[in-house]
This record gives C-alpha cells, sequence and structure tokens, in this order.
C-alpha cells in the first residue's frame, strides 16, 4: 500500500510531518499512523502538484474510531474540497491494489482552478494586500472585501471601491469616450458608429484613408479588421464586426506602435508595448506547427490562469493570414516574424514588452488626462505612437481606447522586461501606506460569563463614542439597532459585523461550536478574552475532558495581535494561569482578589491586571495602582454579592482600557448598566407584589449552577427554593453534577425540562436529575413540572413566604410573561435585602 502511494505521490517524500526534516512523514507512514493522517498528507501532495502551495494540514480522531476531522490549508475551496474527495479515493484505492486514475484527477483540478481561482489582476491586489497585513475576505467569483468596519472597501479585477459606475459606462461606449477625449484636447482617430454597410460605405467614403472596423462593444480584439482599403475589404469587415454587435465603428487607421499605459489614482504607474500573437519562422514548421510549439510553452495557458494565453487558431487568425496571401500550412522562413492578428491583446495570444522607463513624460501626462476625462481611478489607455520616447512623436500619437478594469496581468509578467507591481500601487491608491485598513476586534469566550462581558463591553464602548458591531447569543447588533436574532456566536455573524461600514470596532461573543464548525472570521484580534474554562458541552464535538475545551477556546488567545494586543485571562482559573505561559501576546490578568499570588506575580514581572481590594477595583502596572470604581456603584453586581459579575466586569474594563477607553468613562458606563435594560436572561429580578423577589438566570451548567449559588448565599445565608433544568445534550456525568451542585445551594427544588430537548426523549432529562437529587440529599422535597412557566407557577405557589426565589430558564420571555400576569415588576436592585455577606465588604 505505502510503496503504491509513494509511486503516485514520490513528493510525499519530502513530507516533514512535524519532525522537522524532509522524511519525517514517510517514517510514520512505514512506523503506522491512521488512515487520516495519510489522507491528510496525500491530498496536501495533490494541491502542490497542481500548483498551489499547501503546507499545514491537521488530523484528529472525531469521537470513533475510523471517523476523522482533516483540516487542510487551501488557497481556492473547490478544487482543494475535490482533490481531498479524491485522496480519499486515491488511499483506498492503493489498499485494495486496485488502479488510481490519477492524472484525470491532476487535469479536472487544474479546469477547477480555471473556473474558481482568482483572476490575475485580482490575485495582483490580493497578495499585496497580505503584504501589508490588511484582512481579506472572498465574497464570490472574484469580488474581494479588504478591510474590516469602516475601512471596508470592495475590488474585483481591477474596479475599486472608488470606481464611478458612470465612469465605467462612458468607457463602454466608445464612441462617447472619444468625444469627451476630443473636447478636452487628446487627439483620437477620426471615424463613426454605423449601423448599416450603406453608412458604412459612406463614412469610409468620408475618412478616404485606410480604416480599421470594430464592433461598437467589442472587447479583446473581437471582429476587429485592419488595414481596410477597399470597399471589397469594407463589405467583409462589416459583415465580421456586426456579427458581435450592431453598431460598427469605422475609423481611420493609425500607424504605429501599440501600448497600454495604466494610470492609478491620477498617476502613471506602467507601460507596456503590445505586441499581437505571431510566430517566428524556423524554415522547417508550418504556421500552424509554430503556434502548437508557442501553445506548449509552460508560461502560456488557457484565458487568464498563466502568464500569457495560448495563441487560438480561430476565424480572425485565419482572415488576418488570408489578408496577407498566407495560409497555416505555409512554411515561413527562419527567423521570419509572421503576424497571427493586428489587435494586441493578450487575451488572445500577444506578448507584453515593459517600457515603463522609457515613457517621455509628455504620454504619461497624456494618459493621465484621458483617465481624468472619462473619471477613471484606474484607468488603462490604449495609445498607438511611432515613438513613445520621442516627444516630438506627441502630434502623431492617439489613444484608440480608455479601458476600465484594465488587465494588469502584462505589467506583472511581461514577456521582456521589468515586472511592474501594479496590484500594491492600486492598493495604496485604496489604501495610502501609514493607513489603517482594521477597525479594532476584541472577542470574548469562555464557558460562562462571556455573553454579559461582551455587553459590557459594548456598553463602554458605546458610552465612550463609537459606533459598535456585536455579536452574542440573543442577536448581531449594529449600534443600536438589532439586526439579526438568535444565537449568533459563530463566523458567520461575526463576518456580519466586520463587513459593515459604520462599524468602529467589533466586539465578538465567540461560542466553541462556531470555533469547531467555522473557526473564526478574522485573523488577530486587539484583545482576545478567555473568562473561565469549566466542564460543558463534554461529548460534544469530541470533547471528552476539560483539556479539550480549553483547547479549542484557547484559539480566541492565540490569535491575537502580537505586538499590541492583548489577552485578558482569569488569575482566579488555574487552567487559564497554565495557558497564559504559552502564549506570544501581552496578558492581562483579572482577579476578585487583591492576594491572588498570580497578580502579585506578574505585576512584580511588570505586568498588567485588574483587581479587587477593600471594595475598589483597581488597576495596576508593575507598581503602579489606580482606583476605577466601587464594586457597589455598579449594580450588575447586586451590592458585590454576584461575584462573577465583578470578574466580568473587570475582563471589560481591562478590555476597554487597552483600547484606550478612560477609567472614568469605564466607570460611569458601568454604573448605568443594569441587567434589565442591558443584560437580558442573566440575573433578572422581578419584585413580586409581596415583596418577594424572584431571579432568572440562564444558568446551563455545573459552574453557573456554582456560583450563582454562592451569590444566593451571600444574599441570604440559607439555601433558596429553585427551579431547575440543563440543555439535554449534555453528557449524563455533566447533568449529575448540575444536580448535585443545585443540591448544595438550593432547596427545595423544581425540576422543569427545556422545550428543546436537544435529542433526548422528554423527561430523559428531568429523571436523570431527580435521580441524582435524591441519592445526594433523599430528604429534599423535589418536584416536577417538565413546562418551565407551570414549574415557575407551582414554586411560586407551594413556598409562597420564601423572601427570595431562583429560577434557572431556557427563555426569559415566558418566565417574564408569568412574573408580570402575576404583578410582578422587573427591576434591576434588591433593595429590601441586606446581604449577609458581599465581596464589597471584604
Amino acid at each position: 500500500m505505502y510503496k503504491r502511494q509513494l509511486q503516485m505521490c514520490p513528493g510525499l517524500y519530502d513530507h516533514h510531518c512535524g519532525m522537522g526534516r524532509p522524511g519525517g512523514f514517510v517514517e510514520r507512514l512505514y512506523g503506522g499512523t491512521y488512515i487520516g493522517h495519510v489522507i491528510e498528507h496525500v491530498t496536501l501532495e495533490l494541491l502542490t502538484r497542481v500548483g498551489y502551495r499547501a503546507n499545514f494540514g491537521k488530523t484528529r480522531n472525531a469521537g470513533r474510531p475510523g471517523l476523522y476531522d482533516v483540516v487542510i490549508e487551501f488557497e481556492t475551496e473547490e478544487p482543494a474540497r475535490y482533490l481531498l474527495e479524491e485522496a480519499v479515493k486515491l488511499v483506498d484505492a492503493c489498499c485494495k491494489g486496485l488502479d488510481f486514475p490519477l492524472q484525470s484527477v491532476l487535469e479536472e483540478a487544474q479546469r477547477l482552478r480555471g473556473i474558481y481561482d482568482l483572476g490575475p489582476s485580482t490575485a495582483a491586489i490580493v497578495e499585496a494586500a497580505q503584504r501589508r497585513n490588511i484582512p481579506v475576505r472572498r465574497i464570490a467569483g472574484s469580488l474581494v472585501r479588504l478591510g474590516t468596519g469602516r475601512y471596508r472597501k470592495y475590488v474585483q479585477a481591477t474596479m475599486t471601491h472608488s470606481t464611478s459606475g458612470i465612469a465605467v459606462d462612458i468607457a463602454s461606449d466608445k464612441a462617447l469616450t472619444k468625444q469627451l477625449l476630443q473636447q478636452a484636447g487628446i487627439r483620437v482617430p477620426r471615424g463613426r458608429v454605423v449601423k448599416t454597410l450603406e453608412e458604412a460605405r459612406h463614412a469610409f467614403s468620408q475618412l478616404n484613408t485606410t480604416v480599421v472596423v470594430k464592433p461598437f462593444d467589442g472587447c479583446q480584439g473581437r471582429g476587429v479588421s485592419t488595414h481596410i482599403d477597399t470597399l471589397e475589404l469594407l463589405e467583409d469587415a462589416f459583415a465580421f464586426a456586426a456579427y458581435d454587435s450592431a453598431p460598427v465603428i469605422i475609423e481611420e487607421y493609425a500607424p504605429g506602435r501599440q501600448y497600454r499605459l495604466l494610470v492609478v489614482g491620477e498617476q502613471f504607474v506602467a507601460a507596456a508595448e503590445r505586441i499581437p500573437a505571431h510566430v517566428m519562422g524556423d524554415g522547417e514548421h508550418t504556421i500552424r506547427e509554430l503556434i502548437d510549439l508557442v501553445n506548449a510553452q509552460p508560461e502560456r495557458g488557457d484565458d487568464h490562469e498563466k502568464p500569457l494565453t495560448k495563441i487560438a487558431v480561430d476565424e480572425v487568425v485565419q482572415r488576418f493570414l488570408h489578408l496577407q496571401k498566407r495560409t497555416l500550412d505555409e512554411i515561413p522562413a527562419r527567423g521570419e516574424m509572421v503576424l497571427l492578428r493586428d489587435s494586441a491583446n493578450l487575451s488572445t495570444g500577444g506578448i507584453a514588452v515593459d517600457c515603463t522607463d522609457q515613457v517621455h513624460p509628455v504620454f504619461a501626462q497624456m494618459a493621465i488626462r484621458a483617465a481624468r476625462t472619462i473619471g477613471l481611478d484606474v484607468c488603462g489607455v490604449d495609445l498607438i505612437v511611432p515613438d513613445i520616447q520621442n516627444p516630438r512623436d506627441a502630434d502623431h500619437a492617439v489613444i484608440i481606447e480608455v479601458n476600465a478594469a484594465p488587465g494588469i496581468r502584462m505589467h506583472h509578467y511581461p514577456s521582456q522586461g521589468a515586472a511592474r507591481d501594479v496590484g500594491a500601487a492600486i492598493l495604496e491608491s485604496m489604501y495610502p501606506k501609514g493607513t489603517t485598513a482594521r477597525v479594532p476586534i476584541i472577542s470574548i469566550t469562555g464557558t460562562n460569563g462571556k455573553t454579559t462581558t461582551t455587553r459590557m463591553i459594548r456598553h463602554i464602548l458605546r458610552y465612550a463614542g463609537y459606533h459598535v458591531g456585536m455579536t452574542s447569543t440573543e442577536g448581531v447588533y449594529i449600534g443600536d439597532e438589532r439586526v439579526l436574532s438568535g444565537d449568533t456566536t459563530g463566523p458567520q455573524s461575526a463576518e456580519l459585523v466586520l463587513s459593515d461600514p459604520t462599524v468602529d470596532v467589533a466586539v465578538l461573543e465567540t461560542a466553541r461550536g462556531g470555533i469547531i464548525r467555522g473557526g473564526l472570521a478574522y485573523d488577530v484580534a486587539d484583545v482576545g478574552i478567555v473568562t473561565n474554562v469549566a466542564m460543558d458541552h463534554i461529548g460534544q464535538d469530541g470533547l471528552q475532558t476539560l483539556e479539550d475545551i480549553l483547547h479549542v477556546k484557547a484559539l480566541v488567545a492565540e490569535c491575537v495581535k502580537k505586538s499590541d494586543g492583548a489577552v485578558v485571562l482569569s488569575a482566579d482559573d488555574p487552567e487559564l494561569v497554565k495557558l497564559a505561559q504559552r502564549l506570544k501576546s501581552k496578558v492581562i490578568f483579572v482577579s476578585t482578589a487583591s492576594s491572588n499570588p498570580m497578580i502579585t506575580r506578574h505585576l512584580a514581572c511588570g505586568g498588567q491586571a485588574y483587581y479587587v481590594r477593600e471594595g475598589w477595583m483597581i488597576e495596576a502596572a508593575g507598581a503602579l495602582e489606580w482606583k476605577i470604581a466601587r464594586i457597589q456603584d455598579f449594580p450588575i453586581t447586586l451590592q458585590g454579592t454576584a461575584l462573577f459579575h465583578v470578574a466580568n466586569a473587570l475582563c471589560a474594563i481591562a478590555a476597554a482600557r487597552h483600547l484606550n477607553i478612560s477609567r472614568k468613562q469605564c466607570a460611569l458606563a458601568l454604573t448605568q448598566f443594569r441587567s434589565d435594560l442591558h443584560n437580558p436572561g442573566r440575573i433578572n429580578i422581578f419584585r413580586m407584589p409581596s415583596g418577594r423577589y424572584v431571579i432568572s438566570d440562564y444558568g446551563h451548567n455545573p459552574d453557573g449552577v456554582r456560583v450563582i449559588g454562592e451569590m444566593t448565599s451571600r444574599l441570604m445565608g440559607k439555601k433558596v427554593p429553585a427551579v431547575i433544568g440543563f440543555p439535554g445534550d449534555r453528557d449524563d456525568a455533566v447533568l449529575a453534577e448540575a444536580a448535585r451542585m443545585a443540591v448544595k445551594y438550593f432547596g427545595p427544588l423544581v425540576v422543569k425540562e427545556d422545550l428543546d430537548t436537544r435529542g433526548r426523549e422528554r423527561g430523559e432529562v428531568a429523571a436523570l436529575l431527580v435521580s441524582e437529587i435524591r441519592k445526594v440529599a433523599p430528604e429534599m422535597p423535589v418536584h416536577v413540572e417538565y413546562d418551565e412557566r407551570e414549574a415557575l407557577r407551582k414554586i411560586l405557589q407551594l413556598y409562597p413566604d420564601e423572601p427570595l426565589i431562583l429560577m434557572f430558564h431556557e427563555h426569559l420571555q415566558g418566565i417574564r410573561d408569568v412574573l408580570l400576569e402575576q404583578g410582578g415588576q422587573e427591576v434591576y436592585a434588591l433593595p429590601d435585602l441586606k446581604p449577609v455577606a458581599a465581596i464589597s465588604a471584604m
């Protein structure tokens, strides 16, 4: 098996496979490795064989034997997906000793490249953007988005965000273009637009010179006939041009050499002499055979896939040879140039010779004036002149065409002369050097607290005057408007924010599921936050341990700017302390206690931290400290009892401060951040007519139950009645631990179920929870009511004298409706309850 694979893909011998040297993969292959790993490397090799740069791959077991997740680096998705599927077939064929059509697979991949790869013009601009670290996102076809948020701009081929639509329309109208150029004093060939042969004869008679006949809206030299000097040739040329376009242009033939001058942002940047498709005779081969030899050159391909295009033997070539009284079967003399077309388009097999440095300023200025007249920011000016170095030939120069979206392949890959980085010039016209193309990105993840932290950061930044784009578990917000509802914490939602041209800063709640299924929507963030890591989602997406969860969420911390970014981590979480040791970006620690030894050590090393001391939130850098605000001034902390919200606020302040928001602005913003107005679903408080309170929260895992239980203990000093229920897609062990945690802090209990059972049978989760509760607390009263609204009604009825009841909800609105029906009022504080213990008093 391995021998056949290596025979078909000998490049596998060069694969390192993490061993740091060529041959590493072959050692693994013969030493024994899993089949997904083999498929990964075969795919990378096939991608390399068809011309892609593909070096990264990773394979992991997907939860059961024989099932793997294979990640492959690619430039274009469609060819890569095809080759990945074919790699599976190749490896299978080798295992079974069957033949595999490798050559036809590679040819099909090349065909897909021709269809789906970016064209050379767009690719050149994209490469320039990547060199400058400007974000690039391919939208569809050759449409590419550069930059993010308010700096977002589009480019397609060489049409940019600033290209005028009316200028493109003008350039597409050859007659109107000539009219405007002529009015601007720029010399153009005399001519007319005609619709009938009779009009063509009349125009030819009036011009009284050799003419060119071409379609009114043609391109790439199609339907063009030159050197027309008789009525007989005119009639034939008119029919040839009218086949592609009803209106036809008759204009005087301008003798001279053909040049393309490129203007970008009213600056002359490159020029090339364009030489029509031709062959050089060798005295042995026919013209047809010479064309085949030229087309076999490696730099020639179909359409625009390579620096040069193959010469097509079409009707235009045959007509042009006929005018020269030549045939394809003729053998030209050695050294004789045989022109195959008169038009010099690269797309029809012509070549380009760079002459940028030879262009006299008078001709460069002529091109600039032409582009300015039409109104194009990127403009290809086709000029015919005897000698572009000789200013005395200016009176003989004519502009025959002005091109919107000019191809720049000829400048990047001239057949002779220096290559000109026109893509970089176009990019610089969009993003001058020294300007930014990115809005700041703050990305937040963690097991618990990420939604609240995200909302706090948005609130602070809006208070500071920023137009914020935010993704969260309740929807996507652009400024004050919720533009998309639902759990929008994946890359598609983040992409929505990053592509909005009104966004000043992006605040992205980034959840585990989105990371696993689609990765991140950005390359690097300015701030990455990991609030905490706890047992949740075990058994989902291949996650089996706490280390697995950390591995996924660590991506947010790892994809942060190395030079001026920051990662905010909780020093109270041992797993995050370990994570900090391997990060390359600046780390900012937060803690609810100034006595945390990690904080002390971090500050001693000159680090930055945010923590709590004597009821104050403190910012510290090295030996310096600044007070930000008292905890009790932040309503969301419930007088310091909601310690987890204190931690969330510290993370939010750390992120905002890294974006240079002042300490005063952070403090003032969070004094106005309220659960009822700004944090739905998290510690929402309702005061009932009797004076008692109901607190509702989306506590959906053991750690969430724990921190809320600690909060109610600080408030009441005892257990409080609670309605509990947890998502059905959690592992049984996680659900059991959540039940045990509920018993520790709450009681009596009413067990409910989520409306969405997430793959479980109705009653299954409730039964598991009740069973675990009775194991650890057989004396505790436990009631079951599947519907969470009915469960709430039941606990209110059963325990009317309890001053505080806790409700773990699935959907807040249903709970809110029940409480409002019973006369409840949503509030943001507990003024009637004096906490037994609070961090603000510590």
